[in-house]
């Protein structure tokens, strides 16, 4: 397998299946021969099915598609604007039911873990942080959560953790 560029806010964009491995595949970008291709969403004019890790990493798949990886207006705020263009740009998106949304925290975007259920948050052993971070958002009851949050389920959550405090935060969303 070829070597992952590191993705400050996508830690490990093969294991959460932003990038699939079980072929090989002509990149859209540079049109090299690639193991490792992007899988996740990408927003451009065009239907662009095959991206290296590399023109994304580099940001030329973005600029030669004027395309994203993420919605600007789906993420918190934060006061560096070149950190809301390497999230953008640069950086592997996730699949969601409906919106995605990518948190910050400590003014910078938190990277994402993966998909979540209520199980795999115990399991993590950090579930009363995230019931704190359910109470602050109050978009859903965390009973609710705690009953029906499953990985690939109608209430699906998404993992992410503060780049600079490790604080856990959890974005959810139902089909």
């Amino acid at each position: 397998m070829e070597n992952l560029p590191v993705f400050k806010y996508h830690p490990d964009p093969i294991k959460t299946g932003a990038f699939q491995t079980d072929e090989i595949v002509t990149c859209k970008c540079c049109d090299k021969e690639t193991s490792v291709y992007y899988t996740g969403p990408f927003y451009a004019v065009d239907e662009i099915e095959y991206l290296c890790p590399e023109c994304i990493k580099n940001g030329k798949a973005s600029d030669k598609f004027d395309g994203s990886f993420q919605d600007e207006s789906s993420c918190d705020e934060v006061s560096d604007n070149e950190k809301l263009n390497e999230l953008c740009t640069r950086t592997p998106g996730y699949s969601g039911w409906q919106q995605e949304h990518w948190p910050a925290h400590c003014d910078d975007f938190c990277a994402f873990i993966g998909y979540v259920g209520w199980n795999e948050i115990e399991q993590l052993g950090i579930a009363t942080e995230i019931e704190e971070d359910i109470s602050a958002n109050g978009e859903y009851p965390i009973s609710m959560v705690k009953e029906h949050l499953s990985v690939s389920g109608r209430l699906q959550g998404y993992l992410f953790c503060c780049l600079n405090c490790s604080k856990h935060r959890l974005h959810i969303d139902c089909d």
